[in-house]
């Protein structure tokens, strides 16, 4: 009698690949890039802080990785192609992008600044949309297919806690329904969209709403797993969803977050 038969092994590496990480100064966008820097692929970082972005491309370089910076502000309408082609003139090759970049604003929704409403909307779904069509215009021309992943949050789900975030709330349900459809209309060109719903991470971002006493102990207790979310929490998720290991896999939105969004 012969040994089991073992299906094929699961590959989470992305060698020779190339993509744009958004919003990659701090936070969620950092730990994606040098997560996916970390599994062979060469990113270009974007974000407005240069001086952040140049300390992140130093240490992923230091590890062996290869990584570029490219500032950007996602408010500047012609940011896509900008972006698109300095990967292209970096590395040969764009196969993903990760759209993290977002704005928030925090307070009570019946005193919100209308402007401010909708500048959260125009960063966090109308430049996102942009860059994304200009990557997969890329990718459709280069005929390799590719991936992108977009950023939903808890927030995108559920409803908040504390002084407010609507424009935020709005925005984030809106890229949950931006990415089914982009998974749609791109899947016969081999393009997989997917998003990730992080619930509680430290993050720069977020701190403003945790600054009142007992926010943060708020949310732990909304979440069963008890904790906060760690970088090596939102890796995993972010190489499944960039690697071949996810090739049937699009229009999905992944939550990581603790068990947050079943409770």
């Amino acid at each position: 009698m012969t040994g089991a038969a073992h299906g094929p092994a699961v590959d989470l590496r992305l060698d020779g690949q190339a993509a744009i990480v958004t919003g990659a100064s701090a936070g969620l966008g950092a730990i994606m890039a040098a997560g996916l820097a970390s599994a062979g692929c060469a990113v270009l970082l974007a974000a407005r802080r240069a001086d952040r972005l140049d300390a992140l491309a130093a240490e992923i370089t230091a590890g062996g990785g290869r990584a570029v910076t490219h500032p950007a502000d996602l408010r500047d309408p012609a940011h896509p192609t900008r972006l698109v082609d300095a990967c292209m003139h970096a590395f040969g090759r764009l196969d993903g992008v990760v759209l993290n970049a977002a704005a928030a604003t925090v307070g009570r929704a019946e005193d919100e600044d209308p402007e401010a409403f909708m500048d959260v909307l125009r960063v966090n779904v109308g430049a996102q949309s942009a860059l994304a069509a200009a990557a997969a215009r890329s990718m459709i021309a280069a005929g390799r297919g590719g991936w992108m992943i977009l950023m939903s949050s808890i927030l995108g789900r559920k409803a908040g806690t504390g002084p407010g975030v609507a424009a935020y709330v709005a925005s984030k349900i809106a890229v949950e329904g931006l990415t089914r459809e982009l998974a749609r209309q791109w899947a016969p060109h081999g393009i997989r969209v997917n998003a990730l719903a992080p619930g509680y991470f430290p993050t720069e971002m977020n701190a403003p709403m945790t600054r009142d006493p007992g926010r943060r102990e708020a949310l732990l207790a909304r979440t069963p797993m008890g904790r906060s979310g760690e970088p090596d929490d939102l890796v995993g998720p972010t190489l499944f969803l960039a690697s071949g290991a996810s090739r049937f896999v699009t229009g999905h939105v992944l939550p990581v977050d603790g068990g947050m969004a079943c409770w």
